[in-house]
């Protein structure tokens, strides 16, 4: 590579592929969990990394990724989150159904978003309700998976169940007007 990408934050990741695969963006600094277990020394190491130079989740697009992100951002105040899509974090080659994760995205993927990483923040607020999102098909409705899909990557708030959506938005300070504006393109797209 002709330029190298610099982040100053440690990077949590699940695995050492993970790990690999973003140092191939440059010299990066990763907080390994060894997988979908996630220990209090591995907490310990996120809060000391959040308190010194800052620290990004950067987990798979799966239920073991999203399960490890809420768990650390739950116990970790102040830590930054980066998404990518399952589409984009789908492996190519061998079997593409069955393999997903930070590990296959390619280089253009992981810097964007890394440099659109954004801090969860617990006290952010939004005005956006459950019965909004009802009636925008977002929830309870038949599409209502692949719109959540497509408003997750818009948002870079990663894939979410209806209930994740209205906490997601509530705690990124997501209100009803960017909702609209996202559902607009992704209804006419």
């Amino acid at each position: 590579m002709t330029d190298t990408f610099n982040v100053k934050e440690f990077i949590v990741v699940e695995g050492r592929s993970d790990t690999q695969n973003l140092r191939r963006l440059g010299p990066v600094e990763t907080i390994e969990t060894g997988g979908s277990a996630l220990n209090q020394a591995i907490i310990q190491t996120i809060k000391h990394a959040v308190a010194t130079r800052g620290a990004i989740i950067f987990t798979d697009p799966d239920f073991n990724g999203e399960r490890l992100r809420r768990l650390i951002t739950q116990q970790v105040p102040g830590v930054k989150q980066a998404y990518i899509s399952q589409g984009q974090g789908r492996a190519h080659r061998d079997n593409p159904h069955k393999s997903l994760g930070v590990e296959h995205a390619s280089l253009s993927v992981l810097k964007k978003a890394l440099q659109q990483a954004a801090s969860f923040d617990q006290q952010a607020s939004s005005d956006v309700t459950p019965v909004f999102l009802q009636e925008l098909g977002l929830i309870g409705g038949p599409l209502a998976a692949q719109y959540r899909q497509e408003l997750g990557v818009a948002l870079k708030i990663g894939h979410t169940n209806g209930k994740q959506l209205y906490r997601k938005l509530q705690a990124f300070g997501i209100g009803q007007a960017e909702v609209l504006r996202v559902m607009k393109g992704i209804y006419h797209g």
